[in-house]
């Protein structure tokens, strides 16, 4: 997945302004405890990140 298409799909799920506070305060745990942005910046898999996502949000089933 593209980088530009994770953005839209947070965007959609959770509002532009809210997404971007969202990826950056909240921790996932399928993720070693990183943020969104935090796992953006070590290099995680786009796709590893939305699915970290989509497992501690209800997200519709379009946009999984």
């Amino acid at each position: 997945m593209r980088l530009t298409d994770f953005w839209e799909r947070m965007d959609a799920v959770f509002g532009p302004d809210y997404a971007r506070s969202w990826a950056s305060d909240f921790s996932l745990a399928a993720l070693g405890g990183r943020s969104v942005v935090q796992a953006i910046a070590a290099g995680y898999d786009t796709r590893e990140i939305w699915d970290a996502v989509c497992g501690v949000v209800e997200v519709p089933p379009l946009l999984r």
